[in-house]
C-alpha cells in the first residue's frame, strides 16, 4: 500500500508585536529630556566642565596620594575603628529592641487601630526625614562630643528604616493565620505574639543585619561633626591633607564592610 504523502507544514506565524512599546520610548524620552534640562546653565545644576579640565592635575595628585597608604599610621587607627564598630553594634541592638513593637503598631494587619497606627507612622516619617548627620550635629550640641551622640543618631536613623521595611513586610504577608487566630477568639495582641512574631523574625533579623552594615558606614562619617568613631580621625588627617593616611582609613573601612557583608550573607542564608 503506497505511503501517504506527508502533510505540508503550516507556515510560520510571527507573534504579534506587543502593544504599548511607545510608552517605553516616551518614558526614555522624558528621562533624557529632564536630564538634559538639569545640565542647561540657568535652569539646572551649574556644571563647569572648564573648571574640571583646569583642575584635573590637582585631583590627579590626590589620587596618587590615595594610592600610597601610610601603613605606619595603622596603630593610631585601631582604637577609633573599634569605637566605630562598638557604636554600630550598640545602635543596632537598641534599634532592634525599639523597632520590634513599633513594627507591629505600624502595620495594618497587626494594628487595626487607625489612630494609633497613623500616629506611629507620622512620627516615624518625621524621624526618617531627618538625615543622620543632622541628628548627630544636634546631639553633639546637647550631650557633648563623643560616641554617645553618634549612637543616639544611629538609633534614630535605624528605627525609621527598620520599622518601615518590616511593617511593609507584615502588610504584604498572608493574613490567613491572623484571621484564624482572631476567629478562634484570640485578641490582637495574643495573635501577634503567638502567630505574627515567629513568622516575622527571619525577615526582622535580615533587616537588622542590613542596618548593621549601614551603621558601620554611617558611624565612620558621624565623627566629622564630633560624634566619635573613625570620623574624628578622618577629619584630623583631612585637615592636614594627609591623603596617604586617609587612604589607609578607607581601606580599613572597606575591609570591615566586606567582612560584615560576608557574615551577613551567610546568616541570611540560614534565616531565610
Amino acid at each position: 500500500m503506497p505511503a501517504r504523502p506527508a502533510a505540508p507544514r503550516p507556515a510560520a506565524v510571527l507573534p504579534a508585536r506587543p502593544a504599548g512599546r511607545w510608552r517605553v520610548v516616551v518614558g526614555w524620552a522624558v528621562v533624557l529630556g529632564i536630564t538634559a534640562l538639569t545640565l542647561v546653565p540657568g535652569l539646572g545644576v551649574e556644571v563647569d566642565l572648564g573648571a574640571v579640565a583646569r583642575s584635573w592635575r590637582n585631583g590627579a595628585d590626590k589620587v596618587v596620594a590615595l594610592l600610597q597608604p601610610d601603613w605606619a599610621f595603622f596603630p593610631r587607627t585601631v582604637a577609633p575603628l573599634l569605637e566605630t564598630l562598638q557604636m554600630a553594634v550598640i545602635a543596632t541592638a537598641v534599634a532592634g529592641a525599639v523597632s520590634l513593637p513599633l513594627s507591629l503598631w505600624a502595620a495594618r494587619t497587626t494594628n487595626p487601630n487607625r489612630l494609633l497606627r497613623g500616629a506611629v507612622r507620622a512620627v516615624l516619617n518625621v524621624v526618617r526625614a531627618v538625615p543622620d548627620l543632622l541628628y548627630a550635629s544636634v546631639l553633639v550640641a546637647m550631650v557633648g562630643v563623643g560616641a554617645l551622640p553618634g549612637v543616639l543618631a544611629l538609633v534614630l536613623f535605624d528605627v525609621g528604616i527598620v520599622v518601615k521595611l518590616v511593617s511593609e513586610q507584615l502588610e504584604a504577608a498572608d493574613t490567613g493565620a491572623i484571621e484564624a487566630g482572631l476567629a478562634a477568639g484570640g485578641t490582637q495582641s495574643r495573635v501577634n505574639r503567638a502567630v505574627v512574631v515567629p513568622d516575622m523574625m527571619p525577615g526582622f533579623w535580615t533587616q537588622l543585619l542590613y542596618v548593621l552594615e549601614l551603621n558601620v558606614r554611617a558611624s565612620s562619617v558621624l565623627g566629622l561633626v564630633g560624634a566619635g568613631g573613625m570620623g574624628l580621625l578622618i577629619d584630623a588627617v583631612r585637615s592636614f591633607y594627609r591623603y596617604d593616611q586617609l587612604s589607609l582609613i578607607i581601606l580599613e573601612i572597606l575591609v570591615v564592610v566586606l567582612v560584615l557583608e560576608a557574615v551577613s550573607s551567610a546568616v541570611r542564608r540560614r534565616l531565610v
